[in-house]
C-alpha cells in the first residue's frame, strides 16, 4: 500500500492510503511519543532528556511523551533524533543501535511513515545505580 504524507501544519500530517473513505491525521507529538516509548522500552535507556519547557510541562503534573525527541517529517519519509539518559555500565553502542532499531521499527508499524533516519544522542548517564 502507497502511502502519501503531505504536511498540513507543523502540528499536523495527512497519511492518505489512496482510498476513497478520506484522508488519516497524524499529529507530529503522535509521532514523538511512539519514538519516546519505544527508546524507553530498550533495557539500558534510564531516560529522555528534555528541554526546559519540557521540564516544566513535567512539573505541572501534565505527561510529555515526546520528551527528548525531535521529527522532521516530508514527503513520505521522517527523521528522527532522540537525546537519551542511559544506565551506567551498558554498552552506548549496542543500546543505540537497539533504540535505532526499535524507534524506526515502532513509527513504520503505527503510522505507515518511511523512517529513513534515528539519531541518537548520549545526553548523560545515569549513575544512581552505579555499584
Amino acid at each position: 500500500m502507497a502511502m502519501d504524507i503531505k504536511s498540513k501544519n507543523k502540528e499536523n500530517y495527512v497519511i492518505n492510503d489512496k482510498s476513497e473513505i478520506g484522508d488519516i491525521k497524524v499529529s507530529a507529538e503522535v509521532v514523538m511519543a511512539i519514538a519516546a516509548v519505544a527508546a524507553l522500552e530498550v533495557k539500558g535507556v534510564s531516560s529522555m532528556q528534555g528541554t526546559t519547557t519540557n521540564e516544566i510541562v513535567t512539573m505541572l503534573g501534565f505527561k510529555n511523551l515526546s520528551k527528548g525527541v525531535r521529527i522532521e517529517i516530508s514527503e513520505n519519509s521522517a527523521k528522527v533524533t532522540l537525546a537519551i539518559i542511559l544506565e551506567y555500565g551498558y554498552s552506548i553502542p549496542k543500546v543505540s543501535a537497539q533504540v535505532q532499531d526499535k524507534v524506526k521499527s515502532a513509527i513504520e508499524t503505527m503510522t505507515g511513515l518511511e523512517v529513513n533516519t534515528v539519531n541518537v544522542r548520549i545526553a548523560g548517564v545515569n549513575i544512581d545505580n552505579a555499584k
